[in-house]
């Protein structure tokens, strides 16, 4: 482990109380569950900026890869883990992401190919700084993904992710970021 995976995970189980019991609810999933983007993403520039824990936080996004899965079974999750999650200040977004290809053209209007994996997911995230997934397995041992590392995060800076998004959607995001969070860079597209 590199020493930014460990400065994440230093946030995630010293700083932060809201990204455990997240964790906690991926955890006992049948699922690979992963939290990932904006929980993990602003709870780090939180601490960083010195902002409160919960500051700007809107939603947990928790994703899973099941192919054999459907929207039902996904909403259903969400519904419960809502519930489980009921004391958060924020709410829990569930994303099976074997589906997203099945409603993404209607919401985003482009088609995708199906993805892959939740890896292949998190790669097309609309940052780099927010292309971040973090998996804590029975054990107890934590996996992370973060396809363009960490740098960017702990950095501050919001840099376009071009595989997937189209620069309206990057300067949406990155628009509200620089609102709520003034001390990040964003660079151009």
């Amino acid at each position: 482990m590199n020493h930014r995976e460990k400065q994440l995970l230093a946030v995630i189980e010293e700083w932060t109380p809201y990204v455990r019991p997240v964790l906690d609810v991926a955890q006992s999933s049948a699922h690979e569950c992963w939290v990932g983007a904006g929980v993990i993403t602003q709870s780090v520039w939180n601490y960083q900026f010195g902002y409160r824990a919960d500051y700007g936080i809107g939603d947990a996004d928790l994703i899973y890869f099941d192919a054999a899965g459907t929207l039902e079974e996904e909403k259903n999750l969400e519904n419960q883990w809502n519930v489980d999650c009921k004391g958060l200040p924020f709410s829990i977004d569930v994303t099976n992401e074997a589906l997203v290809h099945l409603w993404y053209e209607e919401k985003f209007n482009q088609p995708i190919p199906p993805y892959t994996s939740v890896r292949d997911a998190i790669h097309t995230w609309p940052t780099t700084a927010s292309s971040v997934g973090v998996m804590r397995r029975r054990s107890g041992a934590y996996e992370i993904y973060a396809p363009f590392g960490l740098e960017d995060l702990f950095q501050g800076i919001i840099r376009p992710n071009k595989r997937l998004i189209p620069e309206e959607v990057y300067w949406n995001k990155a628009e509200k970021w620089k609102k709520r969070w003034p001390e990040l860079t964003v660079l151009s597209w």
